[in-house]
């Protein structure tokens, strides 16, 4: 059996049979301000004790607002994130250089302030997130394979928004393009996509730069309109449903006793081991996500 990849959070890796199976996706849903992405930034600094190096994270916020990952990251890990700018041309050769590949966070749509589904746009609006994103593809190859080639072996994917078809989404449907033609994909096939016609004179350092795609370990980070976590685990996954594809499912919500109001969560689906299927409540402190 694969190693196990810690979440970050001792309670919730014993809940997961040892922590997460490497290769395989991981999606955390749960409503805005649940929790997410203190749990998300807790996987991510994990990285370093357990690869030697911090995960990534990739934020698709769209509308302007911050997810905080810098004041998190500094607050509950002393860990000075540093972000990728945004460039208008991407020079492929930087990604041998780790002092410039090797960053912590991208914020690929940063100050957009669009919506992200086809319902609240029209054809117009489609067209121009489908002319943003294939602009910054370039950029967001260049950030995982210069990561990667650098030790990096976990990446959270942060910053999606609600949506009642995951098919009527661009954040989604980028999210399917990160996950599968660039994290999923072997490592020199990667590079063929960054360097285009200059992967010859390249290939030799590619060679040498080689790491397993299928070590990688991935955490989605999804808003649900649910609040409730009764609500979530009854939610219905739609045909083509990202929750659908994944291999762990963790759930975060509200739970409700009398007139007191708390956060639980549940390993809803997880393949590969026997798991904790205990609803169990947490709470959100300086330090992070406390699990118990």
């Amino acid at each position: 059996m694969n190693h196990r990849i810690s979440t970050g959070s001792p309670q919730l890796d014993d809940m997961l049979g040892g922590g997460l199976l490497p290769g395989t996706l991981t999606v955390v849903m749960g409503a805005t301000g649940i929790g997410k992405t203190q749990l998300g930034i807790a996987f991510a600094s994990a990285g370093k004790d357990q690869e030697g190096q911090r995960g990534i994270i990739f934020d698709l916020t769209s509308r302007g607002d911050s997810q905080n990952h810098r004041d998190y990251a500094k607050r509950m890990f002393d860990w000075d994130l540093i972000e990728t700018p945004i460039v208008d041309r991407v020079d492929a050769a930087t990604v041998w250089d780790p002092n410039r590949a090797r960053t912590d966070a991208m914020h690929v749509f940063r100050n957009v302030g669009r919506r992200v589904t086809a319902s609240d746009m029209d054809a117009d609006g489609w067209r121009r997130w489908k002319s943003e994103q294939a602009k910054k593809l370039d950029q967001a190859i260049a950030f995982f394979y210069g990561n990667f080639i650098h030790g990096v072996r976990r990446a959270v994917i942060d910053g999606i928004e609600p949506a009642d078809r995951a098919a009527d989404s661009i954040q989604y449907e980028l999210f399917e393009y990160v996950y599968h033609q660039i994290i999923r994909k072997e490592h020199d096939w990667l590079a063929r996509d960054l360097f285009r016609v200059g992967f010859r004179e390249n290939a030799d350092r590619v060679a040498a730069a080689a790491y397993e795609h299928t070590q990688l370990g991935c955490l989605l980070l999804a808003t649900s309109h649910e609040v409730m976590l009764d609500d979530l685990i009854s939610r219905p996954i739609e045909s083509g449903d990202v929750l659908s594809n994944a291999n762990t499912i963790i759930l975060m919500g509200k739970t409700r006793d009398g007139n007191q109001v708390g956060r639980a969560l549940c390993v809803a689906k997880h393949r590969g081991s026997p798991c904790e299927e205990s609803i169990v409540p947490y709470r959100i402190e300086n330090s992070g996500i406390c699990i118990g």
